[in-house]
């Protein structure tokens, strides 16, 4: 999802969804979204789409 839709799903504002999205970055150690996905997958927090 971009950070536009994040942000309307959670209700709210685009800069939070940035900041939220730079310290999970910053604390799992990921270069980009993609890498915490990934993360996310392994650890069971969300399944494989079909």
């Amino acid at each position: 999802m971009t950070n536009m839709e994040i942000a309307a799903e959670l209700v709210i504002s685009v800069a939070t969804v940035k900041a939220y999205v730079g310290r999970l970055l910053t604390k799992l150690d990921a270069r980009d979204r993609v890498q915490l996905l990934i993360l996310a997958y392994e650890a069971g927090l969300v399944s494989p789409s079909k």
